[in-house]
Protein backbone atom coordinates (compact mmCIF):
# COMPACT_ATOMS: atom_id res chain seq x y z
CA UNK A 1 0.00 0.00 0.00
CA UNK A 2 1.88 3.14 -1.18
CA UNK A 3 -0.90 5.57 0.40
CA UNK A 4 -1.22 5.93 3.69
CA UNK A 5 -2.43 8.01 6.65
CA UNK A 6 -3.49 11.33 6.65
CA UNK A 7 -4.11 11.79 3.28
CA UNK A 8 -5.85 15.00 3.62
CA UNK A 9 -9.53 14.55 1.48
CA UNK A 10 -9.91 16.59 -1.56
CA UNK A 11 -12.61 19.73 -0.51
CA UNK A 12 -14.78 21.65 -2.29
CA UNK A 13 -15.55 25.03 -2.47
CA UNK A 14 -18.74 26.99 -1.92
CA UNK A 15 -20.96 28.23 -4.57
CA UNK A 16 -24.58 29.29 -4.78
CA UNK A 17 -25.87 27.56 -7.68
CA UNK A 18 -25.16 24.24 -9.25
CA UNK A 19 -22.99 24.83 -12.30
CA UNK A 20 -24.37 23.77 -15.76
CA UNK A 21 -22.50 22.54 -18.88
CA UNK A 22 -19.78 19.77 -20.44
CA UNK A 23 -17.81 18.30 -17.73
CA UNK A 24 -19.31 17.86 -14.11
CA UNK A 25 -20.30 15.05 -12.50
CA UNK A 26 -23.18 15.63 -9.11
CA UNK A 27 -23.42 13.61 -5.86
CA UNK A 28 -25.52 14.49 -3.49
CA UNK A 29 -23.50 15.90 0.01
CA UNK A 30 -24.69 13.66 2.95
CA UNK A 31 -25.19 14.88 6.10
CA UNK A 32 -22.22 12.85 8.13
CA UNK A 33 -18.36 12.78 9.03
CA UNK A 34 -16.21 12.97 6.11
CA UNK A 35 -13.73 9.31 6.16
CA UNK A 36 -11.07 8.22 4.00
CA UNK A 37 -10.75 4.36 4.68
CA UNK A 38 -7.39 2.39 4.35
CA UNK A 39 -7.08 -0.84 4.39
CA UNK A 40 -3.61 -3.08 4.55
CA UNK A 41 -4.14 -7.13 4.76
CA UNK A 42 -5.74 -7.45 8.23
CA UNK A 43 -5.62 -3.30 9.15
CA UNK A 44 -8.42 -1.53 8.91
CA UNK A 45 -7.66 2.37 9.49
CA UNK A 46 -10.71 4.88 9.54
CA UNK A 47 -9.44 8.92 9.52
CA UNK A 48 -11.55 11.57 9.82
CA UNK A 49 -11.37 14.82 8.05
CA UNK A 50 -9.06 16.71 9.93
CA UNK A 51 -6.65 13.87 9.91
CA UNK A 52 -7.78 11.90 13.40
CA UNK A 53 -8.52 8.37 13.73
CA UNK A 54 -12.00 7.18 13.77
CA UNK A 55 -11.98 3.62 13.91
CA UNK A 56 -12.59 3.55 18.08
CA UNK A 57 -16.16 5.32 17.44
CA UNK A 58 -16.90 3.09 14.11
CA UNK A 59 -16.12 -0.51 15.11
CA UNK A 60 -18.98 -1.89 12.87
CA UNK A 61 -17.40 0.08 9.73
CA UNK A 62 -14.11 -1.08 10.65
CA UNK A 63 -15.35 -4.87 10.74
CA UNK A 64 -17.37 -4.68 7.43
CA UNK A 65 -14.34 -3.68 5.66
CA UNK A 66 -12.02 -5.88 7.33
CA UNK A 67 -14.53 -8.16 5.48
CA UNK A 68 -14.37 -7.56 1.86
CA UNK A 69 -13.28 -9.38 -0.65
CA UNK A 70 -9.95 -7.15 -1.59
CA UNK A 71 -7.94 -6.51 0.96
CA UNK A 72 -5.85 -3.41 0.27
CA UNK A 73 -7.42 -0.50 -0.65
CA UNK A 74 -8.18 3.08 0.23
CA UNK A 75 -11.85 4.63 -0.23
CA UNK A 76 -13.24 8.25 0.26
CA UNK A 77 -16.74 8.73 1.57
CA UNK A 78 -19.13 9.85 4.58
CA UNK A 79 -20.16 7.70 7.43
CA UNK A 80 -23.50 8.49 8.31
CA UNK A 81 -25.96 7.06 10.90
CA UNK A 82 -29.47 5.82 9.96
CA UNK A 83 -32.01 5.64 12.53
CA UNK A 84 -35.97 5.26 11.40
CA UNK A 85 -35.49 5.53 7.87
CA UNK A 86 -33.28 8.81 8.24
CA UNK A 87 -30.16 9.90 8.48
CA UNK A 88 -29.67 11.10 12.18
CA UNK A 89 -26.52 13.62 12.86
CA UNK A 90 -27.61 13.72 16.65
CA UNK A 91 -26.74 9.54 16.71
CA UNK A 92 -23.69 9.89 15.11
CA UNK A 93 -22.18 12.47 17.24
CA UNK A 94 -22.81 10.32 19.87
CA UNK A 95 -20.37 7.83 18.86
CA UNK A 96 -17.76 10.27 19.61
CA UNK A 97 -17.63 8.43 22.90
CA UNK A 98 -14.57 7.76 25.06
CA UNK A 99 -16.25 4.77 26.55
CA UNK A 100 -15.37 2.10 24.16
CA UNK A 101 -18.01 -0.20 25.73
CA UNK A 102 -21.13 3.07 25.02
CA UNK A 103 -19.63 3.39 21.59
CA UNK A 104 -20.29 -0.84 20.90
CA UNK A 105 -23.76 -0.60 22.63
CA UNK A 106 -24.31 2.33 19.75
CA UNK A 107 -23.44 0.76 17.29
CA UNK A 108 -25.44 -2.66 18.22
CA UNK A 109 -28.41 -0.29 18.51
CA UNK A 110 -27.93 1.95 15.80
CA UNK A 111 -25.52 0.12 12.78
CA UNK A 112 -23.34 3.14 11.02
CA UNK A 113 -23.10 3.37 7.25
CA UNK A 114 -20.08 4.52 4.80
CA UNK A 115 -21.37 5.56 2.03
CA UNK A 116 -18.29 5.60 -0.86
CA UNK A 117 -17.91 7.80 -3.64
CA UNK A 118 -14.45 8.05 -4.95
CA UNK A 119 -11.48 5.23 -4.94
CA UNK A 120 -7.85 6.18 -4.37
CA UNK A 121 -5.93 3.08 -4.15
CA UNK A 122 -6.39 -0.68 -4.84
CA UNK A 123 -4.51 -3.80 -4.41
CA UNK A 124 -1.30 -1.73 -4.67
CA UNK A 125 -1.97 1.06 -7.68
CA UNK A 126 -2.73 4.61 -6.21
CA UNK A 127 -5.32 6.13 -8.40
CA UNK A 128 -4.48 9.89 -6.91
CA UNK A 129 -3.25 11.17 -10.98
CA UNK A 130 -6.22 9.48 -12.32
CA UNK A 131 -9.38 11.40 -13.89
CA UNK A 132 -12.67 11.24 -11.62
CA UNK A 133 -14.16 9.59 -15.06
CA UNK A 134 -12.11 6.55 -14.81
CA UNK A 135 -11.66 6.78 -10.81
CA UNK A 136 -15.74 6.34 -11.18
CA UNK A 137 -15.94 3.71 -13.22
CA UNK A 138 -13.10 1.82 -11.34
CA UNK A 139 -15.14 2.72 -8.33
CA UNK A 140 -18.16 1.24 -9.50
CA UNK A 141 -16.74 -1.84 -10.21
CA UNK A 142 -15.07 -2.11 -6.72
CA UNK A 143 -18.07 -1.92 -5.08
CA UNK A 144 -19.69 -4.81 -7.49
CA UNK A 145 -17.10 -7.45 -6.58
CA UNK A 146 -16.89 -6.38 -2.64
CA UNK A 147 -20.21 -4.10 -1.29
CA UNK A 148 -22.85 -7.34 -2.40
CA UNK A 149 -23.29 -8.76 1.13
CA UNK A 150 -22.36 -5.64 3.19
CA UNK A 151 -25.21 -4.16 4.20
CA UNK A 152 -23.35 -0.92 6.15
CA UNK A 153 -21.52 -0.35 3.05
CA UNK A 154 -22.97 1.86 0.08
CA UNK A 155 -22.35 3.93 -3.19
CA UNK A 156 -23.32 7.07 -3.60
CA UNK A 157 -24.73 8.00 -6.52
CA UNK A 158 -23.68 10.27 -9.51
CA UNK A 159 -24.70 11.57 -12.87
CA UNK A 160 -24.08 13.79 -15.17
CA UNK A 161 -27.41 14.85 -15.67
CA UNK A 162 -28.12 18.50 -14.12
CA UNK A 163 -31.61 18.11 -13.84
CA UNK A 164 -31.03 15.25 -11.59
CA UNK A 165 -28.70 16.76 -9.72
CA UNK A 166 -31.02 20.06 -9.43
CA UNK A 167 -34.29 17.25 -8.11
CA UNK A 168 -31.77 16.36 -5.76
CA UNK A 169 -30.88 19.38 -4.30
CA UNK A 170 -34.57 19.96 -3.60
CA UNK A 171 -34.39 16.92 -0.77
CA UNK A 172 -31.92 19.07 1.18
CA UNK A 173 -32.85 19.10 4.50
CA UNK A 174 -33.17 16.21 5.37
CA UNK A 175 -30.53 13.47 4.87
CA UNK A 176 -28.71 15.75 2.50
CA UNK A 177 -26.68 18.36 3.14
CA UNK A 178 -26.33 19.95 -0.55
CA UNK A 179 -24.89 18.89 -4.15
CA UNK A 180 -21.16 18.52 -4.79
CA UNK A 181 -20.25 19.39 -8.40
CA UNK A 182 -16.84 17.74 -9.90
CA UNK A 183 -14.89 17.98 -12.85
CA UNK A 184 -14.61 14.77 -14.99
CA UNK A 185 -11.30 15.34 -16.29
CA UNK A 186 -9.74 16.49 -12.74
CA UNK A 187 -6.85 14.47 -10.66
CA UNK A 188 -8.12 13.70 -7.14
CA UNK A 189 -6.78 17.36 -5.43
CA UNK A 190 -5.45 16.49 -2.00
CA UNK A 191 -6.24 18.73 0.13
CA UNK A 192 -7.15 21.50 -2.38
CA UNK A 193 -10.48 22.80 -3.70
CA UNK A 194 -9.51 23.24 -6.96
CA UNK A 195 -11.61 20.53 -8.95
CA UNK A 196 -14.96 20.48 -7.00
CA UNK A 197 -17.93 22.99 -5.53
CA UNK A 198 -20.41 22.68 -3.60
CA UNK A 199 -24.03 24.08 -3.25
CA UNK A 200 -25.65 24.00 0.39
CA UNK A 201 -29.52 25.30 0.86
CA UNK A 202 -29.74 28.50 3.15
CA UNK A 203 -32.55 28.68 5.12
CA UNK A 204 -34.08 31.40 7.10
CA UNK A 205 -35.77 31.90 10.72
CA UNK A 206 -37.19 34.93 12.63
CA UNK A 207 -35.83 34.03 16.53
CA UNK A 208 -36.41 35.83 19.40
CA UNK A 209 -33.51 37.28 21.60
CA UNK A 210 -33.51 35.91 24.77
CA UNK A 211 -30.40 36.47 25.67
CA UNK A 212 -26.36 37.76 25.46
CA UNK A 213 -23.02 36.91 25.97
CA UNK A 214 -20.27 39.63 26.68
CA UNK A 215 -17.54 39.00 24.01
CA UNK A 216 -14.04 38.06 26.02
CA UNK A 217 -12.45 40.19 27.60
CA UNK A 218 -14.53 43.08 27.34
CA UNK A 219 -18.37 44.57 28.45
CA UNK A 220 -19.63 44.54 25.11
CA UNK A 221 -21.76 42.14 23.53
CA UNK A 222 -20.44 39.62 21.48
CA UNK A 223 -23.49 37.30 20.15
CA UNK A 224 -27.20 37.78 20.89
CA UNK A 225 -28.93 34.32 22.19
CA UNK A 226 -31.64 32.56 20.43
CA UNK A 227 -34.68 31.17 21.05
CA UNK A 228 -38.00 29.41 19.21
CA UNK A 229 -41.74 28.74 21.28
CA UNK A 230 -42.74 25.75 21.44
CA UNK A 231 -46.00 24.34 21.06
CA UNK A 232 -46.90 24.92 24.98
CA UNK A 233 -45.60 28.89 24.98
CA UNK A 234 -41.97 28.00 26.41
CA UNK A 235 -38.99 29.70 25.04
CA UNK A 236 -36.21 27.58 23.83
CA UNK A 237 -32.59 28.54 23.41
CA UNK A 238 -32.00 27.39 20.00
CA UNK A 239 -28.56 29.20 18.96
CA UNK A 240 -26.67 32.06 18.63
CA UNK A 241 -25.72 34.75 16.35
CA UNK A 242 -22.70 37.54 16.39
CA UNK A 243 -22.06 38.63 12.96
CA UNK A 244 -21.46 42.51 13.72
CA UNK A 245 -19.78 44.85 12.83
CA UNK A 246 -17.22 46.26 15.81
CA UNK A 247 -18.82 50.00 15.17
CA UNK A 248 -22.34 48.25 16.45
CA UNK A 249 -21.44 46.65 19.25
CA UNK A 250 -21.33 50.08 21.68
CA UNK A 251 -24.85 50.54 20.88
CA UNK A 252 -25.76 46.96 20.51
CA UNK A 253 -25.12 46.44 24.17
CA UNK A 254 -27.00 50.10 25.42
CA UNK A 255 -30.13 48.40 23.52
CA UNK A 256 -29.41 44.54 25.50
CA UNK A 257 -28.51 45.91 29.07
CA UNK A 258 -31.67 47.98 29.09
CA UNK A 259 -33.35 44.70 28.50
CA UNK A 260 -31.88 42.66 30.66
CA UNK A 261 -34.70 40.71 32.87
CA UNK A 262 -34.70 36.93 33.65
CA UNK A 263 -35.20 34.21 33.20
CA UNK A 264 -34.86 34.99 28.96
CA UNK A 265 -35.75 31.58 28.13
CA UNK A 266 -38.74 29.51 29.98
CA UNK A 267 -37.26 26.49 28.38
CA UNK A 268 -34.11 25.04 27.88
CA UNK A 269 -31.62 27.45 28.18
CA UNK A 270 -27.71 28.32 27.71
CA UNK A 271 -25.80 25.95 30.60
CA UNK A 272 -28.00 23.08 30.37
CA UNK A 273 -26.56 19.39 29.30
CA UNK A 274 -25.62 19.41 25.54
CA UNK A 275 -23.03 18.20 23.93
CA UNK A 276 -22.22 21.72 21.73
CA UNK A 277 -21.41 22.95 25.55
CA UNK A 278 -17.98 25.41 26.07
CA UNK A 279 -16.33 26.83 29.21
CA UNK A 280 -18.61 29.79 27.95
CA UNK A 281 -21.89 28.05 28.48
CA UNK A 282 -23.10 29.55 31.26
CA UNK A 283 -21.69 32.58 31.31
CA UNK A 284 -24.72 34.97 29.58
CA UNK A 285 -27.44 37.24 30.51
CA UNK A 286 -30.85 37.18 30.32
CA UNK A 287 -33.58 39.48 28.56
CA UNK A 288 -37.13 40.32 27.98
CA UNK A 289 -38.42 38.49 25.08
CA UNK A 290 -39.15 41.97 22.62
CA UNK A 291 -36.59 41.74 20.27
CA UNK A 292 -36.89 39.41 17.13
CA UNK A 293 -33.85 39.43 14.16
CA UNK A 294 -34.17 37.52 11.42
CA UNK A 295 -30.89 34.53 10.70
CA UNK A 296 -29.62 32.33 7.86
CA UNK A 297 -28.58 29.24 8.70
CA UNK A 298 -27.75 25.82 7.21
CA UNK A 299 -28.90 22.72 9.62
CA UNK A 300 -31.63 22.44 12.65
CA UNK A 301 -30.69 19.24 14.35
CA UNK A 302 -31.37 18.27 18.41
CA UNK A 303 -33.23 21.51 19.20
CA UNK A 304 -30.34 23.57 18.03
CA UNK A 305 -28.60 25.60 14.66
CA UNK A 306 -25.84 23.33 14.33
CA UNK A 307 -23.52 26.34 13.25
CA UNK A 308 -23.45 29.65 13.76
CA UNK A 309 -26.06 31.78 11.95
CA UNK A 310 -25.85 34.39 9.85
CA UNK A 311 -27.82 37.94 11.00
CA UNK A 312 -29.70 39.34 8.21
CA UNK A 313 -31.80 41.83 9.62
CA UNK A 314 -33.77 43.22 12.82
CA UNK A 315 -37.87 42.43 12.82
CA UNK A 316 -39.63 45.05 14.44
CA UNK A 317 -42.71 44.14 12.65
CA UNK A 318 -42.52 40.22 13.82
CA UNK A 319 -44.55 39.38 16.99
CA UNK A 320 -41.98 37.20 19.34
CA UNK A 321 -44.68 34.67 20.16
CA UNK A 322 -45.09 34.11 16.27
CA UNK A 323 -41.25 32.80 16.45
CA UNK A 324 -42.01 28.97 16.74
CA UNK A 325 -40.40 25.84 16.21
CA UNK A 326 -42.28 25.24 12.89
CA UNK A 327 -40.03 27.78 11.06
CA UNK A 328 -36.98 25.14 11.50
CA UNK A 329 -38.57 21.49 10.93
CA UNK A 330 -37.47 20.06 7.70
CA UNK A 331 -37.91 16.89 5.82
CA UNK A 332 -36.78 13.80 7.32
CA UNK A 333 -36.09 10.42 5.18
CA UNK A 334 -36.84 11.29 1.94
CA UNK A 335 -33.13 11.12 0.75
CA UNK A 336 -32.16 7.74 1.63
CA UNK A 337 -34.02 5.88 -1.46
CA UNK A 338 -30.84 7.20 -3.32
CA UNK A 339 -29.07 4.46 -1.84
CA UNK A 340 -31.47 1.61 -2.46
CA UNK A 341 -30.02 -1.40 -4.29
Amino acid sequence: MLLKPPLPPMEARSVEEIPTGHGWQYEPKWDGFRCIAFRAGKQVYLQSKAGQPLARYFPDIAGALAMLREKHFVLDGELVVPVSGALSFDELQLRLHPAASRVQKLAEANPAMYIVFDLLAENGQVYLQRILQERRRLLEGFVRLNFRSAKSLRLSPSTTDYQTASNWFKRVGGDLDGVVAKRLEATYASGERTAAVKVKQIRTADCVVGGFRYARGTRLVGSLLLGLYDDDGLLHHVGFTSAFARSERRELTKKFEALKRPPGFTGSAPGGPSRWSTDRTAEWEPVAPRIVVEVAYDHFTGGRFRHGTNFLRWRPDKDPRHCTMDQVEHREGKSLVLLDR
